[in-house]
């Protein structure tokens, strides 16, 4: 049965829990990391699940890769910033990188499966 909302999405949950971790990881950064590092790995995180939701209704299949696509660079985003917090010493976020590397997974498979419908519908 076909998901009726962005919350039901597995990917979502996912990314969703993601950023719930973010935000318990960056609360132990550095003050002065407050408009730096914990500001840019806020958003990043919040715009995996956030453009996942906003593609999730778009009707045009390419209007749902865009909005995914874009999640995908927000992901992509996010590995850096978590390995830049590791390597400063602020903070365990090896189970986080797993977490992250299952949804990028996920979402490409995801979009693959909207790009075969895509490509099949032109046929």
């Amino acid at each position: 049965m076909p998901a009726s909302s962005f919350e039901d999405v597995e990917i979502w949950q996912k990314a969703h829990r993601f950023v719930l971790d973010v935000y318990r990881l960056t609360e132990g950064f550095p003050k002065h990391e407050l408009f730096g590092l914990t500001s840019q790995l806020r958003r990043a995180a919040i715009s995996i699940p956030a453009n996942f939701a906003e593609g999730f209704r778009k009707v045009s299949k390419a209007d749902k890769l865009r909005f995914y696509n874009i999640a995908q660079g927000s992901l992509e985003e996010c590995r850096y910033y978590i390995r830049l917090s590791k390597d400063l010493s602020y903070g365990d976020s090896d189970a986080m990188r797993d977490d992250l590397e299952e949804v990028s997974k996920m979402l490409g498979s995801y979009m693959q499966k909207i790009r075969n419908d895509l490509a099949g519908s032109r046929s």
